[in-house]
C-alpha cells in the first residue's frame, strides 16, 4: 500500500503547476515522478527558531568574533589619522581625519622610518629564507635518515622551546661583543649579526612542523629516485622541496612575522638608530613619558603591517594545507 503524501509533499495530481514548471525547465517529467514517488517536496516556511538552532547561532558567534578582532585594527587606523598625536583624542573613532601623522613620520629627520622599514624587510626576508633552508635540511634528515641520537635530537628541539628567549639575551650580548672584537662585520651593532642570531634559533618548532609534513610524503618516492641514481641532496632539492611547498611557505611566513615583531634581541644588538628595525625604532616614539607621539606610532604600525598582510595574502593558499598536513604525524 502506497504511503500517503505528508503535508511536506504535494502530490502530482494536486500540483499541475509544478509539472508545467518541470517541463518548462527541460527536465524529464517521468524521471522526476520516479525520483519523487510521494510527490514534490514542499519548501518549509522560514522559522527563526529553527534556523537559529541549526546554523544561526554560528553566524552570530562569527560576527561577534569578527567585530572583536577588527576593533583594535579600526582603533589603530583611527589613531593614525588623528593629527593631535594623543590617544585621548582617539577615543571617538574618526572624530578628526588627517594625514599629518604619516607625513611627519616619513619626513622627520630624527625619525628615519624609511630606513627602519628597509632594515626590517631585509632582516626579515633573510631570516625567513635561512630558516626555511636550515629547517628544511634538518627536518629532511630527521624524517628520512636513521642515525644515533635522532630521537634525542627531536625531543631536544621541543624542550628547548620551553625556555623564554629573554633568558638568552645577556648571553647573546656577551657573545656578540666578543665576536665584534675579532670580526666586526658580524658582531655587535650589525644587521648580519642579528640575522645570524635569529638563524641560530631556526631549528625550533618550525623544524618539528616540517618534520611532521615530510613524514606524510611517501618514502617510496625517495626509493624510486635512489634507484635512478639520485642522492639525498638531489632528492631534497628536486623532489621534496616541490612536494613540501605548503609547509615551506607556512614556515617562511611565521619566520617573517616573528622577525618583524621581535624586539628584545634587536633592541640589545642594534645600537645605532640608522641600523634599528621598526619594532625598536617605533618604540622610541612612545618611550618618553612626557610626550608620546601615539599618532605617529599608529601610522608607522599601519604601514609596517602592509608587508605582512601582503605576504599572508600571497601565501594563504598554502597556509591551511601546510598547517593541517604538518599536524598529522
Amino acid at each position: 500500500m502506497a504511503k500517503k503524501p505528508t503535508k511536506e509533499h504535494r502530490s502530482w495530481v494536486e500540483a499541475p503547476v509544478v509539472e508545467a514548471e518541470i517541463m518548462a525547465s527541460g527536465l524529464d517529467l517521468e524521471a522526476e515522478r520516479a525520483a519523487h514517488p510521494r510527490g514534490v517536496p514542499v519548501k518549509r516556511p522560514f522559522k527563526f527558531g529553527r534556523w537559529f538552532r541549526a546554523t544561526g547561532w554560528r553566524h552570530i558567534v562569527g560576527i561577534v568574533m569578527t567585530l572583536f578582532a577588527l576593533f583594535p585594527i579600526v582603533f589603530v587606523i583611527s589613531s593614525s589619522l588623528n593629527p593631535q598625536g594623543t590617544l585621548t583624542g582617539s577615543n571617538a573613532l574618526f572624530s578628526s581625519i588627517g594625514l599629518e601623522s604619516y607625513v611627519r613620520i616619513l619626513t622627520d629627520p630624527q625619525v628615519p622610518y624609511p630606513q627602519w622599514f628597509g632594515n626590517t624587510l631585509i632582516i626579515a626576508a633573510a631570516t625567513a629564507i635561512g630558516t626555511v633552508f636550515l629547517g628544511g635540511l634538518a627536518a629532511y634528515s630527521f624524517s628520512r635518515m636513521r642515525f644515533t641520537g635522532r630521537r634525542f635530537g627531536l625531543i631536544s628541539i621541543v624542550v628547548i622551546q620551553m625556555f623564554p628567549q629573554m633568558l638568552a639575551v645577556v648571553a647573546i650580548f656577551l657573545l656578540m661583543s666578543a665576536i665584534a672584537d675579532w670580526f666586526p662585520a658580524i658582531g655587535l651593532n650589525t644587521q648580519i649579526g642579528l640575522i645570524m642570531v635569529y638563524l641560530g634559533g631556526a631549528l625550533g618548532v618550525n623544524t618539528f612542523l616540517m618534520y611532521g609534513f615530510f613524514n606524510t610524503i611517501p618514502a617510496s618516492i625517495d626509493e624510486a629516485a635512489k634507484i635512478d641514481g639520485a642522492g639525498h641532496a638531489r632528492i631534497f632539492f628536486t623532489i621534496i622541496v616541490r612536494l613540501a611547498a605548503p609547509i615551506l611557505a607556512v614556515v617562511a611566513l611565521l619566520s617573517f612575522i616573528f622577525t618583524v615583531n621581535e624586539f628584545a634581541v634587536a633592541s640589545v644588538l642594534l645600537i645605532d638608530t640608522e641600523k634599528q628595525t621598526l619594532a625598536v625604532g617605533l618604540t622610541k616614539l612612545v618611550s618618553n613619558p612626557r610626550y608620546a607621539d601615539w599618532s605617529a606610532f599608529s601610522a608607522g604600525a599601519v604601514m609596517a603591517a602592509l608587508p605582512v598582510v601582503a605576504l599572508f595574502l600571497f601565501l594563504q593558499k598554502y597556509i591551511v594545507g601546510g598547517l593541517t598536513a604538518g599536524a598529522v604525524k
